[in-house]
């Protein structure tokens, strides 16, 4: 069974700066896409950022030029590097990924999120 464990969240002040990680682990053929998204209180879950096993990332507009996403394909772990950060920004941050189990065997996953509170 695949799993998604991430760490890094914290407090901090408005301004300042976090990194998040998010790790897979269990038995899998290829790690595909794997993204971030965050729910903040009250509010729905969102895409933050996504990246492809190439490279290839995609932001939203809400964090383009504040957060950069990079994973190390031989970790099987992404991060998202988070600057000036804000007090809109406060939310439950969730790893997500696109697993292919087998070569035709494909899931997707969530971790169990971890908390990011920007004070003002």
């Amino acid at each position: 069974q695949v799993r998604l464990v991430e760490s890094g969240g914290d407090l901090v002040q408005a301004g300042g700066s976090l990194r998040l990680s998010c790790a897979a682990s269990g038995s899998m053929f290829r790690l595909n896409v794997m993204g971030w998204y965050r729910q903040g209180p009250g509010k729905q879950r969102e895409l933050v950022a996504t990246i492809t096993s190439a490279g290839t990332t995609n932001y939203a507009d809400a964090v383009r030029g504040r957060f950069t996403i990079s994973r190390d394909n031989a970790k099987n772990t992404v991060y998202l590097q988070m600057n000036t950060l804000k007090p809109e920004d406060t939310a439950v941050y969730y790893c997500n990924a696109e697993v292919m189990i087998t070569m035709s065997l494909r899931n997707n996953i969530w971790g169990q999120g971890t908390q990011v509170t920007v004070s003002s």
